[in-house]
């Protein structure tokens, strides 16, 4: 296929950031769906998030914004763009609908789903809210709309910390990411506890509620395959490397990594701290990203580890999302204002 015009000039961009990482016959193929892309989108006034999670020609090329999922959070909130193509997965697009409820929302997968989402209902959180009247219950971004809708205030792994110490309370609710609660518990000199499904068990507040987080058994199909043993094995190669973890990564492999921090901290980690060698306990999309914008960073990452849902959203659904206006996601108007009045309480924080 001949180029010119824009399709050489996307090309030779895309070759000369990601030429190491995509065979080029396949660059050619994603160069020109980047064209018609960006202009469909300046067509249809239309602004593109992308996750740090999306794949390099992807994220590199067409995304507006890109970043965590606070960041996104925070720029879905400040756009005026009549049409919002959210490149991540399906809770993510709810939130950036819940914050702008009269634009178009487009996620160009529906399959895009979330083990870590899926693990708890909007049942679960009154069920849990009966049993515990009156302690706070803060909800992990990472959650789908009915969930926010019965929270207090919502939080990301970058700020789950601030957000916690924010209420002042002993005791948490906190959902539905099992080793975040136990990284945030650790730092907030709290302990988790479950609580049981059994009703003849269940512990009573009088008992449990001293500097307590009330956990939930909900996990990441990534972040949950990461183990000390991946990180000691690293190390014995490269005794030099300085190793990155995910807070959704159990509370061992964190105490063993050098650094713990959200994707956007990782990211920026990376950009400041000169290291010989990185390793990324995180989806491994990330780490060709990075590598993509730092030919001079030695980035390890363990690619076995990928995230079926993020490889669901491509350059041809997101280009086929904006000529089709498919997928619309939608949030029902009461679920939306109760959601809101949590994700607004979490980005005043900040």
């Amino acid at each position: 296929m001949g180029f010119d015009g824009p399709y050489a000039d996307t090309f030779e961009r895309m070759q000369e950031m990601m030429g190491d990482l995509v065979p080029e016959f396949e660059l050619r193929e994603k160069a020109e769906l980047v064209v018609q892309i960006n202009r469909l989108k300046k067509e249809r006034k239309a602004l593109i998030l992308g996750h740090n999670y999306m794949e390099p020609a992807l994220f590199h090329t067409v995304a507006d914004v890109t970043g965590d999922s606070l960041e996104l959070c925070r720029q879905a909130a400040r756009t005026d763009a009549e049409i919002l193509v959210f490149c991540g997965v399906e809770f993510m697009a709810e939130t950036a609908k819940i914050i702008n409820p009269t634009r178009t929302v487009l996620i160009p997968s529906q399959k895009a789903g979330c083990s870590l989402a899926s693990s708890i209902t909007a049942a679960d959180v009154r069920e849990l809210k009966r049993r515990y009247p009156g302690v706070p219950v803060v909800t992990y971004i990472n959650s789908y709309a009915d969930v926010k809708a019965e929270t207090d205030i919502c939080c990301t792994s970058g700020n789950a910390v601030a957000v916690v110490e924010s209420l002042g309370t002993d005791s948490v609710i906190f959902i539905p990411d099992e080793y975040l609660a136990a990284n945030v518990a650790r730092e907030t000199g709290k302990h988790v506890i479950f609580p049981e499904t059994d009703p003849r068990k269940i512990q009573t507040p009088s008992t449990v509620l001293d500097k307590v987080f009330v956990g939930w058994h909900g996990k990441c199909e990534v972040h949950e395959k990461f183990t000390t043993e991946d990180i000691a094995r690293v190390r014995l190669q490269f005794p030099d490397v300085v190793v990155l973890a995910h807070p959704e990564c159990s509370p061992e492999v964190t105490a063993a990594a050098d650094f713990t921090g959200s994707t956007s901290a990782m990211i920026k980690y990376v950009d400041k701290v000169n290291a010989p060698h990185y390793l990324l306990l995180t989806e491994c999309a990330m780490g060709d990203n990075i590598i993509a914008a730092h030919k001079d960073r030695d980035i390890l990452r363990l690619c076995s580890v990928r995230c079926p849902h993020m490889q669901q959203i491509t350059l041809q659904d997101t280009l086929a999302a904006l000529q089709l206006l498919r997928y619309k996601v939608d949030v029902p108007a009461d679920i939306i204002v109760k959601a809101k009045r949590a994700i607004d309480r979490m980005l005043a924080i900040g």
